[in-house]
Formats: structure tokens, sequence, C-alpha cells
């Protein structure tokens, strides 16, 4: 046999080789994916706020070992959960294990794990967040004396705050759905026929966003109400329903030099008025009549990171429009400085927040915004705001009225240099008469 020979030997193994792996490809449908891994570009600045710091949920961090404290508390509350349910351990995995691919689906990535361990771990980490849920917002009946996530009372932990976190990150997330249909096959038959009377994942959903609306500021009724049953998980849930209100104010559809818009202090000289706006809504920043209305929020230490993991999913699920990503652009240039947070502090749009922290979080955040290439959904704001700052009346008056009439001595003053003006020109009128 000649080199050759042996050459076309190789290339045929490594072909063979090659063709196994074409085999055993997953094709993942764009439509079915939605939960993704954070790209390398973005996570690199910001790795904590992309990572789970005290529990993991779902395949993109199972098995990481800097998180293995809480697999045991997990399998507390599986413990506990199915001692409320007659449905076996066996009929909820067979039941995942029916959904397996749709599971998987959901995900960009493919998911290296065997079909045992990823049905396990969909059971114990999709019961670990109902039995959570169950015991943030419903009875204390609920909490065991082995539960390190909460106190005495449905109060959350200084480890179960911490965990708050971990659920609204995007590498963190499980598919609704198997929540769902995991939760009505536990209530199908339980050892207590009551005990599950009017709660639903939908209902155990709504109560615990409403214990985060400050940090939300959303209408957690019209939340779950409206787009419950089509988002996929609790980001979607929460990207769904900012997109379904929209900026009231029905923007001209174009691209626009966002960089223009002026910041809180310049508008304030220009005559701006500020008015704090529904806290239902955040993405409702509206100028009318010389007064821009900015909704109500408050800045706490997971805001950033819970901004920043709405923003990169927003902008990986590809919405057809990038509400939330133009909301923070928007601020981000509101708040060019601490005292352009001091004056929203002042007028009491932002309820909490260091001022000096406010204007770095939002300049921080804009680095992962998608500038450009897209509908800017503020557009009839900015440029609203734009030519009210460009007419000097606005200016004159403001000027006037912030350093001569910012007191009553001081109008009086004025008033009376006034009046002494126009008597000594009367004056001099009448002596040049009389002449």
């Amino acid at each position: 046999m000649d080199k050759s020979e042996y050459a076309s030997i190789d290339m045929q193994k490594l072909a063979d080789s090659l063709s196994g792996k074409l085999k055993t490809l997953r094709y993942p449908s764009s439509e079915a994916s939605c939960i993704y891994r954070v790209p390398q570009t973005r996570r690199c600045f910001h790795p904590i706020d992309y990572t789970p710091q005290i529990v993991s949920i779902g395949p993109l961090h199972h098995g990481n070992p800097e998180l293995q404290a809480m697999e045991e508390h997990k399998l507390r509350y599986l413990h506990h959960f199915l001692q409320r349910t007659k449905v076996s351990m066996a009929h909820f995995l067979e039941f995942i294990k029916r959904k397996e691919t749709e599971l998987r689906n959901c995900y960009a990535d493919t998911i290296d794990l065997e079909s045992d361990e990823f049905i396990t771990m969909i059971l114990v980490d999709a019961v670990f967040l109902i039995e959570f849920f169950l015991r943030a917002t419903c009875l204390p009946t609920f909490i065991t004396d082995d539960d390190i996530l909460f106190k005495k009372s449905p109060e959350l932990s200084v480890l179960g705050l911490g965990m708050r976190c971990d659920i609204y990150l995007l590498e963190n997330q499980l598919p609704l759905f198997i929540l769902s249909e995991l939760f009505a096959l536990a209530k199908t038959t339980t050892h207590d026929d009551d005990i599950y009377e009017g709660i639903s994942l939908k209902t155990l959903t709504r109560s615990w966003l409403s214990r985060d609306r400050n940090l939300l500021a959303i209408d957690t009724e019209n939340l779950t109400g409206v787009h419950f049953y089509e988002a996929k998980h609790f980001l979607d849930l929460i990207i769904l329903y900012f997109h379904s209100l929209q900026p009231a104010q029905s923007p001209a559809r174009s691209e626009f030099p966002y960089r223009n818009i002026p910041g809180a202090k310049e508008l304030d000289r220009a005559g701006v008025k500020f008015k704090s706006g529904s806290n239902k809504n955040l993405l409702d920043i509206k100028f009318d009549k010389g007064t821009l209305e900015i909704p109500i929020f408050s800045l706490f230490d997971s805001t950033e990171r819970f901004y920043r993991n709405l923003l990169v999913f927003e902008t990986m699920h590809d919405y057809p429009t990038k509400y939330f990503n133009d909301y923070v652009i928007t601020m981000t240039y509101f708040l060019v400085t601490p005292k352009d947070a001091d004056l929203l502090i002042q007028n009491e749009i932002i309820g909490l927040g260091d001022s000096e922290k406010l204007s770095t979080v939002f300049h921080s955040l804009i680095k992962d915004c998608v500038k450009g290439g897209h509908d800017f959904q503020y557009v009839g704001v900015a440029r609203a705001l734009q030519a009210y700052c460009k007419s000097p009346w606005h200016s004159w008056k403001t000027n006037l009225k912030q350093n001569y009439f910012n007191t009553p001595w001081a109008s009086i003053s004025v008033i009376a240099a006034v009046i002494l003006l126009l008597l000594t020109v009367t004056q001099t009128i009448c002596s040049i008469i009389a002449l």
C-alpha cells in the first residue's frame, strides 16, 4: 500500500468522524429559542451582573461548584413539595421526559447534559422556584423550620434577598410553561384538597412581582393578566409588558441623533418643568406644554444588574422595537452629571438613590445599548425638548424667575426698582416738556 492509499484511509476516517458529529448536531429553531448565553463581549466587562451568585436555575450554570451550597436546599424544597401532592416523583419525571425536546429547544445553546440528568435538573429547579414563590407570597404555613431563605415569616432572609436577584438573570431562566404545567399537575391530587385553592403559577408570579414593584415600576395586575400565557420566561414577561404599553407619544418613525438630548439641568435653565409620572409604566416619558413627565423610579443595589439583563435579552431576542433600550439611552442623556440627578430627586422623579451613583449607573448601561440602526422611540420627546430649548423667550423668562423673582422680597425689590425707574423716566420727560 503506497502513501497515497494511507492518506486516503486517514481522510476517510476523518470524514467519518466529522459525519458523526453532523448526525448528532442540533438545529435549534430561532422561534423556539428564548434563553441565551450572554456574549463574551458583554460579559467580560460586567461578569457578576450576568452570573448567579447564590442559586443556579436551569442548565446554563448547572453544576457550577460555587453554587453547590443551594443544591441541598433545593432537594429539601422538593421533599416538602412532594409531601403535599399524591402525584409521584416518577410521574413528574415522566411528564418532563415527554417535554424534553421542547425544553431543550428553548435554549439557544446546545445543552450538554444526558437525558436523565437534564430531566432531573428541570424537576429540581422548577419545583424550587414554585416552592420559593409559595413561601414568599402565600400563607406562612408553607415556611418550614429548615428554610434558610426566610425568617419566621414570609420576609426574606439576607440569603433570600441575595437570591432574589438571581431570578432575573437571563442565563438563569426556566421556560414558564414547564413551571405552570408542573404546578398544575401537582394540584390534580393533593393530601389536603384546599391547600392550593385559588393558587396558580399566574397568581404566584403576580404576587411575587408585586413585591418588586419598586424595582420594576409595573402594574402587576396588567402584566400577568395580558401577557402571562404568551411569555417564554420572567424577563420576556416584563419586556412584553413594557412593549405593549409603548410610550404615549407615538413618535415619528425615523432614526434620530439621540446625542442631542439635553441634560436635566440644561432643560431646567431653559424653563422646562419636571413632573413625576405614573409608577406603573416606567417607559412613559412625556413632554407637553413645557412640562417633562418622567415615571418615578428608585435606584437599588440590584437595579443596574436587573436593567443590564433586560437590555441584553431585548437585544438578543430581536424584538421589532427596542423600547427599554431607548429608555436607557434617554435617561442617560437626562442624567449627564450628579447635578442632573439631584434635580430629578428634588422633583420626586427618583424616589431612592445616590445622585453620584445614578449618573454612573446609566452611563455604564448605555454601553450595552443598541445605538442607531432602528427607530428611536423617543424621537418626538427629544425634538420637542430641543425646540423648546432653542426658544430664547423660555430662557429669559426662567432667568427672570430664578434670579429676580425667586423670593417674595426679591420680587418686591424688582417691582420697586421698576416703579422707581418709571417715575424717573416720567419726571425726566416732564422736565423736558417744561423747557
